[in-house]
């Protein structure tokens, strides 16, 4: 039942955490079992623990409102290709898991089989199979059910049709040739069943309208027809919804005691630009740590040594995904978060099937 109490209420609270809009960064006054200390040569208290916030000398237990109070998700840039956020308050395999399933286990339509009646162009038909297998398409995965071994039929495939030639526009001798390059707009979906009732609200179509799929000469010409199917990434990348999926560990900069002046523009030089600016008590400030890349470039220096401490805050996630079209950025966290919620109950459900007590 410890599953169920951790880490099932954990993805109910993280599923009902406010994306909130925020740019700002958190208090340098923290605890110091919470930093990853950055040292000139090594990094520092990198042990893993239970849980976020629990460290030797502490009592260990679990405390569901505390956990609540301190998960946080904000949102630091929205655009409509990508989604940048700040994750915190869990631990690093909580954040690992989502960024493996946004890259591996969110479920997308894509082309999988196809049909060349005709392709006199100077790619191989294999080469252009793997081409438009590539194409994001804009299916909604969620009409759909998995095909496995089952026969192709409306419930479990879409199907497009691309028919192209390359001729002159007209019969005389200066007429121009059209039909030179085959786009991914060129793509005809065929509705099967009742796709066309269950699909009219977002029929099918390619993310992108101008993919350049060939290039073809005077006479040459291709048709063919696409079966598309519903996968993971794990099976194959070309399902996979996310160009990238990254996190880092937010930067900390504390500056111990005042700068010399005639050394301030040379420690703001150190650090990447918007970091730091001159000012404050100390002589230099912090103004966005999350820009600092700790290139420990500060601390090759010997004359700035006991005037600056680095780290990184263990349980503050700066997530950045970028959709490849598929979803939009804002519903990818939580497309992750179902799936593994999904994999709980399932192992959950196992556990339950596991004899107690002794056997006879």
């Amino acid at each position: 039942m410890r599953i169920q109490s951790h880490v099932g209420i954990f993805f109910w609270s993280l599923e009902h955490c406010a994306f909130c809009p925020s740019t700002s960064c958190r208090s340098q006054s923290m605890d110091r079992h919470n930093v990853v200390e950055i040292l000139p040569e090594r990094v520092g208290n990198v042990s893993s623990t239970s849980y976020p916030r629990h460290h030797p000398g502490g009592s260990g237990a679990w405390d569901y409102d505390e956990f609540k109070q301190h998960l946080r998700v904000d949102v630091t840039r929205w655009t409509t290709e990508l989604c940048e956020f700040d994750l915190v308050g869990v631990d690093a395999s909580i954040a690992n898991s989502i960024r493996r399933v946004l890259i591996a286990e969110v479920p997308t339509v894509a082309i999988e089989h196809v049909y060349i009646w005709n392709n006199t162009s100077i790619i191989q038909d294999e080469v252009l199979s793997h081409r438009l297998g590539l194409i994001p398409l804009a299916i909604d995965p969620r009409k759909l059910s998995f095909k496995m071994d089952d026969e192709a039929n409306d419930q479990n495939t879409v199907v497009f049709n691309l028919k192209a030639e390359c001729k002159k526009r007209g019969a005389s001798k200066d007429a121009g040739i059209e039909g030179r390059y085959v786009y991914s707009s060129q793509l005809e979906w065929d509705p099967k069943g009742d796709q066309a009732e269950t699909m009219a609200d977002c029929p099918p179509r390619p993310v992108h309208s101008d993919i350049v799929i060939a290039k073809m000469a005077l006479g040459q010409s291709m048709e063919m027809e696409l079966h598309c199917e519903k996968g993971i990434g794990k099976d194959h990348a070309k399902f996979s919804p996310v160009a990238t999926a990254t996190y880092r560990l937010l930067p900390l900069i504390e500056i111990l005691k005042p700068i010399p002046e005639p050394l301030i523009p040379k420690f703001i030089s150190c650090f990447p630009e918007g970091v730091m600016e001159q000012g404050g008590e100390n002589g230099v400030r912090v103004v966005d740590a999350r820009k600092d890349t700790v290139s420990r470039e500060v601390l090759r220096h010997p004359e700035f040594e006991g005037f600056v401490r680095l780290g990184r805050i263990q349980d503050h996630f700066l997530f950045s995904v970028e959709s490849t079209g598929i979803y939009e950025p804002e519903h990818l966290l939580p497309a992750s978060i179902e799936v593994l919620r999904r994999k709980i109950a399932l192992l959950k459900l196992a556990l339950d099937a596991v004899p107690t007590g002794t056997q006879p």
